[in-house]
């Protein structure tokens, strides 16, 4: 495995684990494969665990907590706040002080430990000032129970105005070769703020790997209420993702490391983290980080993304409204 900072701090291994689908959104969950597939991310040196309270409603954080507690050093632990329900039962997020300090405690809990290594706010929350949320967050780090901040999805305006209360060490989004919108102004500040650009879904849920069938993706999986992985787009899709796997092959490695290691080669200030609950697959994308692109094979892969450019929203339109972004 190969390592980057974290800002100037840690050394965290160049792709992290996303550990949602062990628990949530993705098929039926097989607890056993999880706790393998944990112990062999130690193995391969992959110290960068990603996970949030949210995810399987705490079920995630205390199955990481099983390996997490005995190898507390081998592992750098982020998860997230936020997402909870209102009365009716819908979706919500709660940034307010009051309500992450409830959430630090319970995930302490669940997860077993003192302090949570990385904390990040899951949206940013517009009935909160953003100066108020991260202010209570630098509350959680003078009192011990999180050592670095970060933000998710959360635009340049509110990325600086929380800099400027606390250094921001991480903004998490989605980015992969099919969601691009943070190349315009999120990676830049990142880049300008000396903060981690921590990329989840780099595989755009699966469809980059060529192995999803989308006319057979069950109706409990997350992906069937996203517009890209619907009948609309679904040909598209699926002719994408084999011209992708072809052009692998003609690289010599697998389509998943072809598509982690187009993300690596965007900056060294990158780190993303595919999620899988299962052994083969992480051993796959791990090796990710030996796969050296020339600027003629980044070139192969603009080419190839432009023949097939009817790709469909990454959200449906209740997840896009949760989504931070800067006016126009």
């Amino acid at each position: 495995m190969q390592y980057r900072k974290l800002g100037n701090n840690e050394q965290l291994s160049a792709i992290g684990l996303g550990c949602m689908s062990m628990s949530h959104a993705y098929g039926v969950p097989d607890d056993e494969e999880s706790i393998a597939t944990l112990h062999h991310a130690l193995d391969l040196g992959i110290n960068f665990w990603d996970t949030a309270d949210v995810y399987g409603s705490g079920k995630n954080e205390e199955l990481i907590s099983k390996v997490l507690v005995p190898n507390r050093d081998k592992i750098f632990i982020s998860t997230k706040f936020g997402f909870t329900q209102d009365a009716g039962g819908n979706m919500v997020f709660n940034g307010s002080p009051a309500y992450m300090r409830q959430a630090v405690e319970a995930s302490l809990k669940r997860l077993k430990i003192d302090t949570i290594d990385l904390y990040y706010a899951h949206r940013i929350d517009p009935n909160v000032p953003v100066e108020e949320m991260v202010g209570g967050m630098a509350e959680l780090v003078k009192a011990g129970k999180v050592r670095y901040l970060g933000l998710s999805e959360a635009s340049v305006s509110s990325i600086k105005k929380a800099h400027a209360v606390h250094p921001i060490s991480a903004v998490q989004s989605e980015y992969s070769l099919l969601t691009r919108d943070v190349e315009n102004n999120v990676l830049p500040a990142c880049q300008e703020l000396g903060i981690t650009f921590v990329p989840f879904s780099p595989l755009a849920r699966g469809l980059m790997t060529n192995t999803l069938n989308l006319s057979e993706l069950p109706d409990t999986d997350f992906r069937k209420k996203l517009p890209r992985y619907q009948q609309e787009y679904q040909d598209n899709n699926q002719k994408l993702a084999a011209a992708f796997a072809d052009l692998a092959t003609q690289m010599s490695c697998s389509p998943a490391q072809l598509a982690i290691s187009w993300v690596l080669a965007q900056g060294e200030n990158i780190i993303p983290i595919p999620g899988t609950k299962k052994r083969d697959k992480l051993t796959d994308n791990a090796g990710s980080v030996d796969v050296k692109l020339t600027d003629q094979n980044l070139q192969q892969i603009e080419e190839l993304l432009a023949k097939y450019p009817n790709t469909g929203n990454r959200y449906d339109e209740a997840s896009e409204k949760m989504v931070d972004r800067d006016s126009k």
